[in-house]
């Protein structure tokens, strides 16, 4: 339940006293407890969206919905998914890691930060209702379980760090229980298609964490981050899809 804890804390912004005798890798060792806490995360947008149905027209609710979905994970993914695509505009591995710790925000992570909401808000505007509220239930908890795959598949791009203490602290039987609750969720909400929605899902981050470790000759915990944002709205794309084509 330690580890619950230390998920919770660190993937919400709910207020959680740390322990003094937490361990630099307690993240990593935590870890198979994140598919749990995205259901958590889930089940707050579910209920979220079913009041802003009732209460607001779909635009609006969608945009209400999806800043709901951010503030609760304080955007931490989000400021990792800004950071690498800030990165991008480096020479060399050194320097696009000297850019993606520089706390400013530059033009590609605007931009790209501008589009990307812009996809998720639109996705879960114009999904169905039965659908939406499937979708916002499990793609958080599909999500968190790909940072524990990636971190088995991918060396860290320094040594120091979170993303390195992270790495450190995940077993390979953990990332597979992650998995496993994840891949579950999928299926209990989507039944077959909900394989495909999770293939998507994790296949689209480990895209984006080989185009990057290719960059910075490893993954850092922006990496992650912005995987766990990649993974969710690429299940929220799948799920609109399979719902159009559907009709």
């Amino acid at each position: 339940m330690t580890g619950l804890v230390v998920a919770a804390r660190y993937l919400t912004i709910v207020p959680l006293p740390p322990s003094m005798r937490e361990k630099p890798d307690a993240i990593g060792r935590a870890a198979v407890w994140f598919p749990v806490i995205g259901l958590g995360i889930g089940a707050v947008l579910a209920v979220t969206d079913r009041v802003m149905e009732v209460l607001f027209p779909a635009l609006l609710g969608g945009l209400l919905t999806v800043t709901v979905w951010k503030l609760l994970t304080g955007g931490l993914h989000l400021d990792g998914l800004a950071d690498c695509l800030d990165g991008l505009a480096g020479r060399d591995a050194g320097h696009r890691l000297a850019i993606m710790r520089d706390s400013r925000i530059g033009a590609f992570g605007a931009i790209g930060l501008i589009l990307f909401l812009l996809l998720e808000i639109t996705a879960v505007t114009e999904l169905p209702p039965a659908e939406r509220g499937r979708a916002l239930l499990v793609l958080p908890a599909i999500a968190r379980a790909v940072p524990l795959f990636l971190a088995r598949l991918f060396p860290p791009a320094k040594t120091e760090g979170l993303g390195a203490a992270f790495g450190a602290g995940v077993g390979g039987l953990a990332a597979l229980i992650a998995m496993v609750i994840a891949l579950g969720a999928a299926v209990a909400a989507f039944r077959a298609v909900g394989v495909f929605v999770a293939l998507v899902s994790v296949t689209s981050a480990l895209a984006l964490a080989r185009f990057f470790a290719a960059r910075l000759s490893g993954i850092t915990g922006d990496v992650l981050g912005a995987a766990i944002e990649i993974a969710e709205l690429a299940g929220l794309l799948t799920v609109s899809a399979w719902s159009h084509l559907g009709r």
